[in-house]
């Protein structure tokens, strides 16, 4: 249990270590932005960004401002006094020098400001120097006094014995409470909704189970390859890249128990009991895959990309098949799937109720529960309804609430926007806990060194631009999921396929 934690204040800094990296310009930079646009971050606080990068400030502005959202001058304006309140800070992960200044600048920065005295320290690095990094914070720059929190940023490890390394690592530096490690999905709009939407609606409280739902799917579709970045992916795959971490997060809320409460350790308690509750994975649960050429030779296969060996065993599309052993989930199959290079690009939990009992209408679709999850937020239920008009036809329809219309006056923040902002407010909900990731690393290790070590495995071809490998459909019939009442389902062009 960690308790509450305090609200940092005025006195606060950031630090974003890795300030000249990808991750910090295309997401931390924005989003502490974005928190500062709309008067979220603690009042003058300071922004630090350290890195190996030799870089002038003007160079680190540029840098670090490049994807900034500034559609008018307002927002340009604020762009420029957000700016005003960041420097840069050149130094090695490995030695005492660069801390050493780093520390004397935010000391210069906290003489000004009014106790207690708050650090934050974002690690948008990669793994290879998290230990590095935590460790010169811990020796050069933690507060002598006031409070100090580390963000650290996935993947935390690649198997359960990496994961553990890493954990064993970070625990004599830094204690549980100040550690938050990020997972961008727990701080999208539609899987933070899913507490809300589960236990505050008695409707779908009452069917939550095995006794009405068939089948549950969550799904990861990108219409793009890995361009360019072949090589680094050669050596992750998309089970590590998406399913194991962002997929399988996804999954512990929707199966989770009711909390005692909706705070943070009660919410994390519940998940970590179903994954405990989850059947280790093995070969046989899976399909692999891996993209070829479009059919139409427009797009290239993965092994065209620059770094990748022409007989690369690469995953580019898993779907995986997990059981909850627990009186809720009992024989409910649990499809994670995610792929690259396919027909569309979403994210979306799919859940199946069972067939209605046969007799008074037969052969009805079914009913069918959809949160989408990005992009256009949405939830809809599909639903079977007479067909209006002097008939007696059925026709598949939905009860619909889509965030752009019904909202459509609201800001969603961006997923790290809204993380961030629970790190100041002390908040661990949308965090993943030590014990949390030895569990989730467990279900998935033995498969991965599988797949890693066995070469008789290979992924299944599937063209780019397709739905993924050509067994899927039947994969997916054989645990349960029926694709009916389609050709009379109409989903409005505007928000996407069915």
């Amino acid at each position: 249990m960690t308790g509450t934690l305090p609200k940092f204040g005025d006195g606060t800094t950031i630090v974003v270590l890795g300030a000249s990296g990808d991750l910090a310009k295309k997401k931390t930079f924005p989003a502490l932005f974005g928190l500062y646009r709309n008067g979220l971050l603690p009042k003058n606080v300071e922004i630090i960004g350290y890195a190996r990068s030799k870089m002038t400030q003007e160079e680190y502005h540029e840098r670090i401002s490049h994807y900034f959202k500034t559609p008018d001058d307002q927002s340009k304006e604020q762009a420029k006094k957000f700016l005003e309140n960041t420097c840069y800070v050149q130094g090695p992960y490995d030695g005492a020098e660069g801390y050493q200044r780093l520390n004397e600048k935010i000391e210069e920065f906290e003489k000004k400001k009014p106790e207690p005295h708050y650090r934050l320290f974002y690690l948008a690095l990669p793994p290879s120097v998290f230990l590095e990094a935590a460790n010169g914070l811990k020796k050069y720059v933690y507060p002598g006094e006031g409070k100090a929190r580390i963000i650290i940023e996935k993947p935390f490890g690649h198997d359960l014995a990496s994961s553990r390394e890493l954990q064993d690592g970070l625990a004599p530096l830094w204690k549980e409470s100040e550690i938050f490690r990020i997972d961008h999905y727990l701080g999208k709009e539609m899987v933070k909704n899913l507490n809300i939407l589960r236990f505050g609606n008695q409707f779908l409280s009452a069917v939550w189970d095995k006794n009405t739902i068939s089948n549950v799917q969550i799904s990861f579709k990108e219409p793009f390859g890995t361009e360019g970045r072949g090589g680094y992916f050669n050596d992750i795959g998309i089970i590590r890249d998406v399913i194991q971490n962002h997929l399988l997060q996804v999954l512990s809320i929707l199966a989770m128990e009711r909390p005692v409460t909706f705070g943070a350790e009660d919410i994390r308690d519940e998940k970590v009991k179903v994954l405990r509750c989850v059947d280790i994975l093995n070969i046989d649960d899976v399909i692999l895959g891996q993209y070829g050429p479009s059919e139409d030779g427009k797009k290239p296969g993965y092994t065209d990309d620059d770094g990748v060996p022409d007989d690369s065993r690469a995953v580019t599309f898993a779907a995986l098949h997990l059981q909850i052993h627990n009186d809720r989930w009992e024989g409910v199959p649990f499809i994670l799937r995610a792929g690259k290079a396919l027909d569309e690009g979403k994210v979306e939990i799919r859940v199946q109720f069972r067939d209605v009992t046969k007799g008074v209408v037969d052969h009805l679709p079914r009913n069918e529960l959809v949160i989408r999850i990005q992009p256009s937020e949405s939830i809809y239920m599909k639903m079977n309804s007479k067909l209006p008009g002097l008939t007696a036809k059925n026709i598949v329809t939905d009860l619909d609430l889509t965030y752009n219309r019904r909202y459509s006056d609201v800001r969603i923040p961006e997923a790290y926007e809204s993380l961030i902002l629970d790190c100041l407010k002390g908040d661990h909900t949308n965090f993943v806990r030590n014990d949390e990731l030895d569990i989730s690393w467990k279900i998935f290790t033995d498969l991965l060194h599988k797949i890693d070590e066995d070469k008789s495995i290979v992924p299944e071809k599937y063209a780019y631009g397709s739905r993924g490998p050509e067994r899927l459909k039947q994969w997916l019939r054989d645990r349960g999921y029926v694709r009916n009442g389609t050709e009379l389902y109409q989903w409005p062009v505007t928000k996407g396929s069915s």
